[in-house]
């Protein structure tokens, strides 16, 4: 039996249920006949009206030996079979009349369009994206936005530099130029993670990677104004500490219940597998998987060929002198 998925009136998604209960839901009352429903093997919602002798068909085993659902409210638009006590009342009266419905033109908009937004399921089983996760995230993300700084950045040096030995630009103007190449290095990633962070993703390209997004405290997607704050928290807490909130928040994320970094705190957001807060708890992962231990694998190898670098320019100097 095929389950179906249908846009309440509040234009959130909701099932999935049984035909049975679509009908319920139609002699109830709460769904309309332009109301949008899906089932596999659709490739987009359709009006209910357009499944009215599929879902009848599909339930007829069901309703057979159920007890007739309550009578539709008055002027829900149902025909007086709906009030039907039988059940052959029941799956002849809850069909559209032919003579009455309206036919739905496919140039008409949706009179029950299907939010953006999934719905926010609370109560299951919520994974936090563990440090080692989030780390893995990170290196790609790091990568991405250094990317997309550079291209603007070389380019801004290398005229601040013509600019100092010429007389195209004063000195003044080349230090303008500078300091605009360094305030790029944050405007992009500020940007990028505000973007992406309050897609419907909720995800970095990093975060997409490993399988995890950024949610608000209670599960919801977050709003572009609060992405920008929160990686505004994150770029102060570790510049004006000197790199010590990134230890900190290091620290709350491995070992914190909830696994918060500081700057997760003071914008009330967390980090979770992709698939909590939805309809399908059950795919969440506890586990690195193989695309984190990779990323975690070249991320630390360069992390120590760059500390190898930092050693041997301090020392051989040392040694030679």
């Amino acid at each position: 039996m095929s389950m179906w998925y249908y846009a309440d009136r509040e234009h959130a998604r909701q099932g999935p249920v049984e035909p049975a209960e679509l009908v319920r839901l139609r002699l109830q009352g709460r769904l309309d006949w332009d109301s949008l429903v899906w089932r596999e093997g659709m490739a987009e919602w359709q009006p209910m009206r357009d499944f009215a002798g599929e879902l009848a068909q599909a339930d007829d085993h069901g309703m057979g030996t159920a007890s007739a659902p309550p009578a539709a409210p008055a002027g829900a638009g149902a025909p007086n079979a709906d009030r039907a006590a039988t059940d052959e009342g029941v799956l002849a009266g809850w069909a559209p009349a032919a003579e009455t419905a309206e036919p739905a033109s496919p140039y008409a908009p949706p009179r029950a369009p299907v939010s953006a937004d999934p719905a926010v399921i609370a109560g299951g089983e919520v994974v936090q994206a563990g440090f080692w996760k989030r780390f893995a995230a990170m290196v790609i993300d790091g990568l991405v936005t250094a990317a997309a700084s550079w291209a603007v950045q070389i380019p801004l040096f290398l005229l601040a530099g013509a600019g100092a030995g010429s007389q195209l630009l004063s000195t003044g103007g080349s230090l303008g130029i500078l300091m605009a190449s360094y305030g790029i290095g944050f405007v992009i990633p500020l940007f990028y993670f505000a973007w992406m962070h309050s897609s419907s993703s909720q995800a970095s390209l990093g975060k997409l990677a490993v399988g995890i997004k950024v949610a608000g405290g209670s599960g919801e997607r977050i709003s572009f104004a609060r992405a920008l704050g929160r990686y505004a928290a994150y770029f102060l807490t570790v510049v004006f500490s000197f790199g010590l909130g990134a230890l900190v928040s290091a620290l709350t994320v491995g070992l914190g219940q909830r696994k918060q970094a500081l700057h997760d705190m003071m914008c009330d957001t967390l980090v979770v597998d992709r698939w909590a807060f939805t309809d399908r708890p059950d795919l969440q992962r506890r586990e690195l998987g193989v695309v984190t231990w990779v990323v975690l694998v070249i991320g630390l190898g360069l992390l120590g060929l760059m500390l190898i670098g930092i050693v041997a320019a301090i020392a051989i100097p040392a040694m030679t002198g």
